[in-house]
């Protein structure tokens, strides 16, 4: 239990009753700190887990004491007011004593929240919502719970995907969760991922016998699209989280290609995870990552296109034999992603499998605005990408 504020004072009259300047207190308090307290024990810095190794003073009156602290094999020092040690211990109360003596809040607020829906004894799935350097955000399937996942090593994740992880430590700062652990597995599982569909609007009929088809012959991808007949166009819904509907000015996408063009790539990156982190659905989010990956690093720019198209046609349907014409320019982040993924295909030596993606671009898109017909033509024909 958390002492009372006559309780703290009385402390740090206990502790200073002999030192009669600052130097001299600050002094009584590391002293206090070295003859009670049992190192290495474990805290909390800004909701980072620590060892801290020892506290100290080296004379300096406005630093104060220091502590020195071990984090995931790291050595360093931080300011001691800012440790948190477990409620009803004593470098709690020491702590905070030392705080209500710098005139600050001796207890930070830090709300609570339970964490028994993590079972540590064994592995964990997650879904990813967003990727830092060193931090995934993730949602428990089936749970509207969120947590920050400190991954051990590094392992390429994109947004979407499920992460089987193996615990090592969970704790709480401000309410939020965290975990810390090795990524051991992972897999793409759509329904499990609890998505609405996209919705599917309705905007007419497209008719193959009013569609300028170029000068004979008749290319090939067009014969079957021909004889399949009048079908319906549709434009999907795009969701774009952090655009402001009464500023048709703002566009987080187009401010992550700005970021990119200009050498941020960082920044562009964030951009579009904290799309991602907002809503799973945002298609042109996986597009663009998938984009700005792509000359670098194909082999991660397949999983964000790949994510995309699945959650796309989750949307569709298995039975949709529908249009989505590029001229409905919500329809155009589904139809980045086929195209990218197909790129990628045709890449690694996939042809056949390239061959399908921009097919089935064509089947959704036949008047082509982005030249699948022309990959489609160069993959028939054996064509290697370095061609």
């Amino acid at each position: 239990m958390a002492k009372s504020k006559d309780e703290l004072n009385n402390l740090v009259d206990e502790i200073t009753i002999d030192a009669y300047n600052d130097d001299e207190q600050l002094w009584a308090f590391r002293q206090v700190f070295e003859d009670d307290l049992a190192l290495p024990a474990e805290a909390f810095v800004v909701g980072e887990p620590v060892t801290v190794l020892a506290i100290g003073y080296d004379g300096n009156e406005r630093q104060g004491l220091t502590a020195t602290c071990r984090r995931d094999g790291s050595i360093y020092t931080v300011a001691a007011h800012n440790l948190i040690f477990p409620e009803n211990s004593k470098a709690g109360d020491y702590i905070a004593a030392y705080r209500t003596w710098l005139g600050i809040e001796p207890y930070p607020h830090v709300k609570k929240r339970p964490t028994d829906d993590l079972d540590m004894s064994r592995a964990a799935e997650l879904i990813v919502l967003s990727v830092r350097t060193n931090a995934i955000s993730c949602r428990i399937p089936g749970k509207n719970r969120s947590l920050t996942l400190r991954p051990s090593g590094y392992r390429e994740i994109a947004p979407g995907e499920i992460i089987t992880v193996s615990p090592r430590k969970k704790w709480q700062y401000k309410g939020h969760l965290y975990l810390a652990g090795e990524i051991i597995a992972s897999r793409t599982d759509i329904p499990t991922l609890g998505l609405a569909p996209l919705t599917l609007h309705k905007i007419g009929m497209w008719d193959p016998g009013e569609h300028y088809w170029g000068e004979p012959p008749l290319e090939l991808w067009a014969r079957p699209v021909i004889k399949q007949g009048i079908r319906p166009e549709y434009e999907m819904e795009q969701v774009l989280p952090g655009e402001d509907p009464d500023n048709p000015d703002t566009d987080p996408i187009l401010d992550a290609i700005d970021l990119e063009q200009s050498g941020d790539h960082k920044n562009a990156r964030r951009i579009l995870m904290d799309m991602l982190a907002s809503d799973l659905r945002c298609l042109d989010a996986h597009a663009h990552l998938g984009n700005f990956a792509f000359p670098r690093n194909p082999d991660m720019a397949v999983r964000y296109y790949d994510m995309g198209i699945k959650i796309g046609e989750f949307s569709l349907g298995p039975d949709f034999d529908g249009l989505l014409p590029w001229g409905c320019v919500h329809n155009r982040p589904f139809l980045r992603c086929l195209q990218g993924y197909g790129l990628c295909l045709w890449r690694f030596g996939r042809l056949r499998d390239a061959e399908k993606i921009f097919t089935r671009m064509l089947w959704l898109n036949p008047t082509d605005n982005q030249g699948a017909r022309f990959n489609l033509f160069e993959v028939k024909e054996g064509k290697a990408w370095h061609e």
